[in-house]
């Protein structure tokens, strides 16, 4: 990412983004404004929560029914119990994290490594970026591993432009806190869920989703693995039609986020759920 003071607000230039920034912003405005959000509110973002950490967990591997989410209590040793465990527990973190974002992002993300890992032993990697020489879990991502010292400039890079602020779209900045983390892979484990999580965050703190109501993971999942896949590539070979596609892909991941709370509003208003 270019060191510029609001490398974001240039991104937010890139042919067809505005039209991805335009699209969220309406669709977010439309549940917002569904008559079971006055009243019910609190139950939608319970909902999806639990909808967000189950797409959240897919993407890493662990792709369980919604209900077998909503129904387990044991999130124990098998892996992918560890992995549906993690989502859980990071979005329900997210919200209590908001007010440290802005003035210390890296804070942020150490805790939302130690929330993931829980109680399963790690050693003294969790909660810290890796070191030269430290392997890297993740499932998903096969990209070339940055070393530790890029690791460290360009997560002190990002601090910086959170801290700064600016005047860049809300799904610019989640869109490049979720690449740049995927990219970094910066922790021991999970970084595919810590930067779901942050994307959740940036969504949230920005004023865009408020009550959390918009899960981008659920649209993550839905468009699948590969598509995630690919849209990463273009956000890693920086180019900008690359930037751009990768930014249009998390615009529609909330887009569908958006359609499965309003699906659930629905539901609540016919007394289905």
């Amino acid at each position: 990412m270019s060191s510029a003071s609001d490398p974001l607000v240039a991104l937010a230039g890139l042919p067809g983004v505005a039209d991805s920034v335009d699209s969220v912003r309406k669709a977010v405005d439309r549940v917002y404004g569904h008559r079971v959000m006055r009243r019910r509110s609190g139950e939608i973002t319970s909902e999806a929560a639990l909808r967000g950490a189950r797409g959240s967990a897919a993407l890493s591997g662990a792709d369980w029914a919604l209900e077998e989410v909503r129904r387990r209590t044991d999130f124990g040793a098998e892996p992918e119990a560890l992995t549906v465990g993690a989502a859980l527990r990071l979005t329900a973190e997210a919200g209590q994290l908001l007010s440290i974002w802005r003035q210390s992002p890296l804070r942020v993300l150490a805790c939302l490594h130690l929330v993931a890992v829980g109680s399963t032993a790690e050693g003294d990697v969790v909660g810290r970026p890796r070191l030269a020489g430290e392997p890297v879990a993740e499932p998903l991502v096969e990209a070339p591993l940055p070393g530790a010292d890029e690791v460290a400039g360009r997560l002190d890079g990002l601090s910086r432009i959170i801290i700064a602020g600016g005047s860049a779209p809300a799904l610019v900045t989640a869109a490049v806190v979720h690449g740049e983390l995927l990219a970094l892979r910066p922790f021991a484990s999970y970084n595919g869920l810590v930067a779901r999580a942050a994307e959740r965050i940036v969504l949230i703190n920005s004023g865009l989703d408020p009550k959390a109501i918009c899960p981008a993971e659920v649209g993550h999942a839905e468009q699948g693995t590969e598509a995630y896949l690919a849209a990463f590539e273009g956000y890693l070979s920086g180019t900008p039609e690359g930037l751009a596609a990768w930014i249009g892909h998390c615009g529609r991941a909330i887009e569908l986020g958006v359609r499965e709370s309003t699906a659930v509003c629905e539901a609540l208003q016919r007394g289905a759920a």
